[in-house]
Order: structure tokens, then C-alpha cells, then sequence
């Protein structure tokens, strides 16, 4: 096998003017995928690099990131649709995958839209009856007002873990996560995302119990989960978007967390992406 060349930048202009950037590999059907919540483009280079053996892969940096402008102050999940539009504009891409906030936005901009013939979603930000927590974020935006930032981020970190973690005791996970941030990129580029990352939480709390909404779709929809994830949030996102959308196949990854596309196992989730697409 080929070694897979590495990813191009390319940028367009959003509805609002704003430039978005996106990183493109690979030769054939043009595929968008959409980033999750403090992770940017080139977090899902190796997802993108496994896909691309088939088509030709296009990351989105979501506004707020890199080289795309700011998210704005009338920022909200419309503008993340017009962004996604004006680059499937410029590649012509039928298929569109996108992880957790990035899933939400993919079923957004998807209603009532035929342009994606295909769509790939793992484990997408929809909440269904406060489904996902939303009271960390008052003391959450007053740490980070005060330039707590490390605080701000032990607060989220908590509230949207697991429940065998969100037990540990805060100075407990002030001290991970500063040993986590001194020795990890991932980490450091999350304390530069922490502003971003309120906006669009604000953003999933807005649309809770608008899941009806997706029977709007009119293309195929893979929706992927992860058996580890150990969230009543998915479970119950992933039983309602199933008997609302009209076309719809449902994917377990036993082995694998929320960010199985991300880190854990991209080869492993683009395979099964992959399938659904040229199936």
C-alpha cells in the first residue's frame, strides 16, 4: 500500500465572510468531517489518513480554530451550518461525518438538505430532556472570566466524564490535568479552547429536545457509539435519533470511548464509515 500523502490546507469564505479552513487528503468522493468540542483539524489527521484510501477527505477547522476566523458574537450552530456549506460548496461532497458537537452540527445542517447523500455521526451532541449537563458552566464562565482557566477546565472535565470519574475530588483533578497539560499538546491547545467551548455548549443546551427535528433528513445516517463510553446521554441520544430519522443504521464499538474516531481507534471507525459510504 501507497503511503497516504500528507493533508493540504484550503480555505473559503463563509456566508458571513468569515474564512474557514480545511484540511483535504486523498483521491475520489469527497467526504467533510467535522471536529468535536476543544479539538481542531488536525486532531482526526489519522481518521482523515484511513478514510482517505477511498475518498477524498476534507477536515473542517470550525470557526474559533487555526487559521478560520473567530466564531463572532452572534455566534450560534446556524453559522457552523453555513461553514459547513461553503465548503462542500467548494468540494462538491456528498458524504459528511462529524464527532460529538461536530455530530450535531452534521444532523443541523443535513435537515431538509439533500446535498449529503450519506452522513456518519459519532456519538453527536444531542440532548433529549437536559440529557446533557449543562450546571457546570455559571462557575465554569465566572473561572474563566477570572483567568482561571486550569479551574474552568477541571469543572467540564468533571461534569462531562464518565460517572466513574466525576467522583474525583477537584484538587484531584487540578493536579491531572496540570501534569496532563505540561506534558501534552492536546491539553494545552484545550486551555486555548475553553471560550469556544462554552459558546457551543450553550449552543447544544439551546437545541435540547429539538432530536424530532432529524426526521427532516432524507439520506442515510450512521450513527456510531462507543461501548465504553458509559453515558446516559449516548444511550439515550442514540435510541431516539434511531426511531426519529427515516433512514438510519446504528453502530456499536465495544472496545472503544468517546473519542474512538479522534484517538483510540480511527483505522477501526473509518472502516466501518467507509463500508456504510460505498454500500
Amino acid at each position: 500500500m501507497n503511503e497516504t500523502p500528507l493533508q493540504n490546507a484550503g480555505h473559503v469564505l463563509s456566508k458571513d465572510g468569515t474564512r474557514i479552513g480545511y484540511l483535504s487528503v486523498g483521491e475520489g468522493p469527497s467526504v467533510l468531517v467535522i471536529p468535536g468540542v476543544l479539538s481542531v483539524a488536525a486532531d482526526y489527521a489519522a481518521f482523515a489518513r484511513a478514510l482517505s484510501e477511498h475518498f477524498s477527505v476534507h477536515t473542517i477547522e470550525r470557526r474559533g480554530r487555526g487559521e478560520s476566523g473567530p466564531q463572532g458574537d452572534d455566534y450560534s450552530i446556524v453559522k457552523e451550518c453555513e461553514d459547513v456549506l461553503a465548503v462542500q460548496a467548494k468540494t462538491g461532497a456528498a458524504f459528511l461525518v462529524g464527532h460529538s458537537y461536530g455530530g450535531l452540527i452534521a444532523l443541523e445542517v443535513a435537515r431538509n438538505n439533500k446535498t449529503f447523500r450519506k452522513i456518519a455521526v459519532y456519538e453527536p451532541g444531542v440532548s433529549i430532556d437536559g440529557s446533557m449537563p449543562t450546571g457546570w458552566m455559571p462557575e465554569y464562565e465566572r473561572k474563566l472570566a477570572e483567568k482561571r482557566n486550569l479551574d474552568a477546565l477541571v469543572e467540564f472535565t468533571l461534569a462531562d466524564a464518565p460517572r466513574r470519574i466525576q467522583k474525583t475530588p477537584r484538587w484531584l483533578m487540578k493536579l491531572i490535568l496540570l501534569v496532563l497539560v505540561s506534558g501534552s499538546r492536546q491539553y494545552r491547545q484545550m486551555l486555548g479552547l475553553l471560550g469556544q467551548n462554552l459558546r457551543e455548549w450553550s449552543e447544544i443546551a439551546r437545541l435540547d429536545n429539538s432530536c424530532e427535528h432529524y426526521c427532516e433528513i432524507a439520506g442515510g445516517v450512521l450513527l456510531m457509539y462507543g461501548g465504553k463510553s458509559d453515558s446516559k446521554a449516548v444511550t439515550l441520544a442514540m435510541e431516539r435519533l434511531a426511531a426519529v430519522l427515516p433512514h438510519s443504521v446504528t453502530h456499536e464499538f465495544p472496545r472503544l470511548d468517546h473519542f474512538g474516531i479522534e484517538r483510540t481507534a480511527p483505522r477501526e471507525v473509518a472502516k466501518a464509515v467507509s463500508d456504510y459510504f460505498l454500500n
